[in-house]
């Protein structure tokens, strides 16, 4: 595409007529036989046979002035576009449950290492969002504050493992630190997306009433019970170390649908890897960021530069006339 725009288009026609001129040049030249007669060629150096076949040149540099001269009185013009987006960001908290249950390898490798795999996956699709990681078993702490830096915080996601706080399902006090982090901010919209394979068994706060408190700041809660129906190999304790046993999965699907439903959200069960990502991928369209683009367009003049080599182009010609070309009268 023609990278420039003319505010005077219509004097390009004026191109036309260099037409004719190029024609009557050519005719005019291939009617003059020109002779001289001499006694031999030992008089023809390599330099006249030059000269002779550059005897165009001063033609060729006058329709390249009068070219571009008409060029420049048409003004072409360079389109300079920019783009302004402004962004209203979502901030999200994920909370997640590192309980030794989450170990479960049911999903590959391990609950856990899904759940993180695919939560990174979805941070990383969320440039615009400020985003924030929440765990918790028997205990919850906060594993990274509201961030844009998703660096930091996928490095510290990578840094998860079970055990790191004492064990159990506290979901109530998980989801009420998750509220906890949200609750100053000034977003808009606040998410928390709540991760666990359980039923809540410890902590002094109860799921719903942590619901309640999410409800109070207009936080939105997604529920995902994370597990595969039946019996899963999980990992057990014995005189001789962990062992994996099938063991029934424990969901209670019941308080996480009302956890979600009490703070307008959506409850999810993840019965393998690709479940998961699938949840994460309805999230993403769910809570999408609202973007306003402004398209600004700025014409620039760039006449000058051909005003300048045809210029140069005229003085070329005139000195090559007076000088190497000068006809003898």
């Amino acid at each position: 595409m023609f990278p420039f725009t003319f505010a005077n288009s219509g004097l390009l026609y004026l191109l036309l007529l260099l037409i004719p001129l190029i024609v009557w040049y050519v005719l005019k030249h291939d009617r003059i036989k020109p002779f001289i007669q001499i006694s031999g060629i030992s008089s023809l150096d390599k330099k006249s046979t030059l000269k002779i076949a550059l005897r165009h040149l001063l033609f060729g540099l006058r329709v390249l002035a009068l070219a571009l001269i008409v060029i420049a009185l048409a003004r072409p013009q360079l389109n300079n576009h920019s783009r302004k987006v402004n962004t209203e960001g979502i901030d999200i908290m994920i909370a997640l449950d590192i309980s030794g249950s989450m170990l479960s390898q049911d999903f590959k490798p391990d609950r856990m290492e899904a759940a993180k795999d695919v939560a990174i996956e979805f941070i990383s699709g969320r440039p615009n969002d400020r985003i924030g990681l929440v765990v918790f078993s028997g205990e919850s702490f906060t594993q990274c504050p509201l961030t844009i830096d998703h660096s930091v915080l996928i490095n510290l996601f990578k840094d998860i493992k079970s055990g790191m706080i004492e064990d159990g399902t506290a979901i109530g006090l998980g989801l009420a630190n998750a509220v906890n982090r949200l609750k100053e901010s000034d977003a808009k919209t606040k998410v928390i997306i709540l991760l666990t394979d359980g039923v809540n068994n410890q902590g002094s706060i109860a799921p719903l009433t942590s619901a309640e408190i999410a409800k109070t700041f207009n936080i939105r809660v997604y529920t995902v019970g994370i597990g595969t129906r039946g019996t899963a190999p999980c990992p057990v304790k014995t005189p001789i170390g962990i062992q994996y046993q099938n063991l029934p999965v424990e969901i209670d699907e019941v308080v996480l649908n009302k956890i979600a439903e009490k703070t307008n959200g959506k409850y999810f069960r993840a019965t393998n890897n690709q479940k998961l990502r699938d949840i994460y991928k309805e999230i993403d369209r769910l809570e999408k960021s609202k973007m306003n683009v402004t398209e600004e367009s700025k014409h620039v003049d760039e006449y000058f530069w051909f005003a300048i080599v045809a210029g140069l182009s005229l003085l070329l010609e005139l000195a090559l006339r007076y000088t190497i070309y000068k006809s003898i009268p």
